[in-house]
């Protein structure tokens, strides 16, 4: 699929909307919700991870809300069973046969809030719907829509009556994003813009369903050369060969960030991927797949260094041409 200039300008334009939509009500926070939105838009599902109160839950609602698709939240509980997500089959005495009963997961954009409370059976519901875009329940496949997103969020600082997300869990993640305290004049701006109600209770979608998935189809047309795949994959060996890491990169992983790159690359207007699209994505798309060695982390080395590290080690390719 050949990429026209006018299609790329519909893309940034669409993009550009949904973005300025959410930022109405995250004030101050335009990376972050770039970010998400790349998320949508690469096919990827996206963990946020921050303390209480910063706006987890209102980022994930204000992007669907911003897209006339549908929505379900998921309150992760310890009590939460894995039926209560993918759904459940009934029987049904006039049919006299079963009858699916599609759980919350049957969304485009699903909220899942507190992920890490309920039961690692329980979060084990969501690996074949983030992987495969499917349920399986009594043997019978069921297909999701497109576009299809879960939005997990979690608190780290607190840690009693949770459960961590395994790593093949969080591998299925494309990105791990934190939000972090706005600064003292966006927080001014927050108190002005919410002073008599929430700003979200306003917003209007901004874009359709359908959008999202041309977005996504134009997005995975955006070239990638020999050098830079070879740029990606050397990054992801300098993960795997690092002495501080016990834990590298998955391929998983290097093509996430082929596919958030591509993004990155057509929300700039280009329809080819520059070793800065790489750079610019590379840390909330490998921050939770690498696992420090317990050693460095006695030295006092930390995750964003590594990865800083490798960014300015990794030999940059200087040409984009095959």
């Amino acid at each position: 699929m050949a990429i026209q200039q006018d299609d790329l300008h519909w893309f940034g334009d669409r993009f550009n909307a949904i973005s300025d939509n959410i930022e109405r009500v995250i004030q101050g926070k335009r990376d972050t919700i770039e970010l998400v939105t790349t998320c949508l838009l690469s096919g990827g599902h996206a963990l946020i991870e921050d303390v209480p109160g910063v706006g987890k839950t209102v980022l994930a609602k204000s992007l669907a809300r911003s897209i006339d698709c549908t929505f379900q939240r998921i309150q992760f509980t310890p009590d939460l069973l894995p039926s209560d997500i993918t759904g459940v089959s009934v029987w049904n005495r006039e049919t006299s046969g079963f009858v699916f009963r599609a759980g919350p997961i049957f969304a485009n954009v699903v909220l899942g809030d507190e992920i890490n409370r309920a039961s690692p059976k329980t979060q084990a519901a969501l690996l074949e719907a983030m992987e495969e875009q499917q349920v399986t329940v009594d043997g019978v496949t069921h297909l999701l829509d497109d576009p299809f997103i879960v939005i997990a969020t979690q608190n780290p600082i607190e840690h009693e009556g949770t459960y961590p997300l395994p790593e093949a869990q969080l591998d299925r993640f494309m990105m791990r994003i934190t939000i972090g305290y706005p600064a003292r004049d966006k927080e001014l701006e927050m108190l002005e813009a919410h002073s008599n109600h929430s700003t979200y209770e306003d917003l209007e979608p901004v874009v359709h369903a359908d959008d999202i998935v041309r977005m996504t189809d134009l997005a995975r047309a955006v070239h990638v050369s020999a050098v830079v795949k070879s740029y990606l994959i050397d990054i992801a060996d300098a993960t795997r060969n690092d002495p501080d890491l016990l834990l590298g990169a998955s391929p998983r992983a290097t093509l996430f960030l082929q596919r958030a790159a591509r993004t990155h690359a057509a929300v700039d207007g280009r329809d080819f991927v520059s070793p800065d699209d790489v750079k610019a994505i590379l840390a909330p798309v490998l921050n939770h797949r690498i696992i420090l060695r317990p050693e460095a982390q006695m030295r006092g080395v930390n995750v964003e260094k590594v990865l800083e590290n490798i960014s300015q080690s990794v030999p940059v390719p200087g040409t984009r041409i095959d």
